[in-house]
Formats: C-alpha cells, sequence, structure tokens
C-alpha cells in the first residue's frame, strides 16, 4: 500500500478519534505522519454526536461478530466477509496487508477452505466494544481457531463503521499466534 495512503488511514483514525488523542500521542512515527499530512488536512475539533443508543449499538455489533463466527464454522466464507465493509476493507496480518475485501475472501478460500480439518472452529471472546460516534465504533476480541494442524489464538482490532444502516469492519488488525496465551491454558484445565 502506497505511504500517502497508510498516511490517509491514519488521519482518517485520528479524525474518528478526535483532536485530543492525536494531541495526546507522543511516539515519534505518530508525530511524524500527522506532521507530513498536506498542509490543508487539520483534524478536525471533535463535533457533538447525534444522542446514540450505545447499548443498542453494541448488540448490532455483537451480533455481527457472533454471525461471523457462525458462518465461518458451517463453512460460509462469502457469510463470514459480510462482516467486513466491501470492496474496501483494510485488512493487516502477518506484518502484510491483504488485497481489499475480494482478497481476503480468496485468501479464506484458498488457506482455509479445502475441510473442516483447515477450517477449524472459530471462536471469539472478551469481546470489547467502545462506540465512538453514530457511525464508528472500535472493537478488541480474542480469538480461537481450534484444528489440529496450526491452531490460532490471538487478539482482533477493529474499527467498525456504519454504513447504509449496518455495522461492518472497515479497519482489521490480527495478532496471532499458535501458541495458545497462558488465560486460554487456564481457563481449559
Amino acid at each position: 500500500m502506497p505511504l500517502a495512503t497508510r498516511r490517509n488511514i491514519l488521519f482518517v483514525v485520528l479524525s474518528v478519534l478526535g483532536a485530543g488523542w492525536a494531541s495526546a500521542a507522543t511516539p515519534a512515527s505518530t508525530a511524524s505522519s500527522v506532521a507530513s499530512a498536506p498542509a490543508s488536512a487539520s483534524v478536525p475539533d471533535p463535533a457533538p454526536c447525534a444522542a446514540v443508543d450505545a447499548s443498542v449499538e453494541k448488540a448490532a455489533i455483537l451480533k455481527v461478530i457472533t454471525d461471523m463466527q457462525a458462518a465461518w464454522n458451517r463453512g460460509d466464507f462469502r457469510g463470514y466477509m459480510q462482516g467486513f465493509k466491501n470492496p474496501d476493507v483494510i485488512f493487516v496480518s502477518g506484518g502484510r496487508f491483504q488485497d481489499g475485501w475480494q482478497g481476503t475472501l480468496d485468501h479464506y478460500i484458498r488457506d482455509y477452505g479445502a475441510s473442516p480439518e483447515t477450517r477449524g472452529t472459530l471462536r471469539f471472546s472478551d469481546i470489547r466494544i467502545e462506540i465512538l460516534g453514530p457511525d464508528a465504533a472500535q472493537l478488541i476480541s480474542r480469538y480461537q481457531l481450534v484444528r489440529q494442524q496450526h491452531p490460532q489464538y490471538g487478539i482482533n482490532t477493529r474499527l467498525m463503521r456504519k454504513v447504509h444502516g449496518q455495522w461492518v469492519i472497515a479497519l482489521n488488525h490480527v495478532s496471532s499466534s499458535e501458541t495458545a496465551p497462558i488465560e486460554t491454558l487456564k481457563e481449559n484445565h
């Protein structure tokens, strides 16, 4: 992905989070990315949000995630992908950007779709949702992909956006490992 596109993504995320967050950020990489944005671009002051019923929005987001989990577990990768913004989801995994919605779907079919054993059983847990505005939310969760060969355990960080009245994942970052975290090992014993 070109550097200019990554800067625009950072600008959008900072815009959603508000100017207070941007001014509090101290890492040099963040400061230089923000400083190198076009001169005409600035992080706007947070505008007051329309009244949002956080519990209703969180329930709608949770339904998206549980529907995705169910679709994966029955081998319906297209159904799983309905939870992602189409066509321009930003998906980061393994230190690489996937190629949008279609590229992510192709990756799932190619790498997980050969059989129920290669697909495994997906489980999201410890789901934390923060409503950022009427059309933006942050979701962080743990996940487990249980299977004989190459089980995966990790954390998803997701920027959710409400598009045409539906919550979808606009930005997904996955950090994974084939080693279960200590918390998972304690839960299973």
